[in-house]
């Protein structure tokens, strides 16, 4: 009965030092209820943005972070608030380059409103987390529509699978060092291909995305949890980076086949002390 119980506490110690998932949630969409669109004006997204541009701060690491312990607890009442009102959208009324703007924007928003909800905490994935539940990601979280939803079924139930674009990676953040910068505007439907590429670029030129040392490719885990939206393949993997690479990166990646080995970061993007 010991050893039982020293095996359960070794592996639930083992989820919880695990620097990945297990398995990356599969693109599949949660209610075709989402698919629909139409013409409405695009809704007000002030307060996200407001936010973002006075507290998401560019790191000299190259890494986009929030002093969350010096968020007032009025900016984040109105952060609440702003949550609440997005709630409130009829989103399926929108065009599809506002649907996206909508769901990138509350997909972060919440994030980091668990985040400060929660602070201090070292990294996201004690966050809501049971023992063997790391994270907050499948809980319910907003009500849009009349339908729960969680930050999994907005990623991988209708940003994956209604868009199709492997880009969708850079645009929503899990609050992590490892993870794609936060972007310091909110996102527009005016803008959303401009943003994606400019997203893409910079995690793909940044050391966290890709590089390549004495020979061989290290990648962010991104592309290996979610490889099947870069092509499936190492070749594809590769091909998408080149497609985004600068002169240097592209360069170094001239005959480069494989990937040798890959990592990430679930540090807390916070600011540094």
């Amino acid at each position: 009965m010991r050893i039982l119980g020293l095996a359960v506490l070794f592996f639930a110690a083992s989820l919880l030092v695990s620097p990945a998932p297990e398995a990356a949630p599969a693109s599949r969409l949660v209610d075709a209820h989402w698919t629909a669109e139409g013409s409405d004006r695009a809704p007000d997204h002030e307060g996200w943005d407001s936010f973002v541009m006075r507290h998401v701060k560019p790191g000299a690491d190259g890494v986009n972070r929030i002093d969350y312990g010096a968020v007032p607890v009025a900016v984040h009442q109105a952060l609440k608030d702003h949550i609440t009102r997005q709630e409130q959208v009829t989103v399926t009324a929108l065009p599809r380059d506002a649907q996206f703007a909508y769901w990138v924007n509350l997909y972060n928003a919440v994030t980091v409103d668990l985040v400060l909800d929660a602070w201090p905490v070292d990294s996201i994935r004690k966050v809501k987390g049971g023992l063997f539940n790391l994270g907050p990601w499948d809980e319910k979280v907003v009500t849009v529509e009349g339908r729960a939803l969680s930050l999994n079924d907005i990623e991988h139930g209708i940003l994956r699978p209604i868009w199709k674009d492997a880009r969708i990676h850079y645009a929503v953040n899990c609050a992590s060092v490892g993870c794609p910068n936060l972007a310091r505007r909110a996102w527009t439907a005016a803008r959303v291909e401009e943003m994606l590429a400019e997203a893409a670029r910079a995690y793909v030129n940044h050391p966290r995305g890709a590089a390549v040392r004495d020979g061989r490719l290290v990648v962010s885990s991104i592309y290996d949890w979610y490889m099947e939206d870069f092509g499936g393949t190492d070749a594809g993997v590769i091909a998408h980076l080149k497609a985004h690479a600068d002169a240097d990166l592209a360069a170094a990646l001239d005959g480069i086949t494989e990937i040798a080995d890959d990592h990430y970061d679930w540090s807390v993007n916070g600011v540094r002390e």
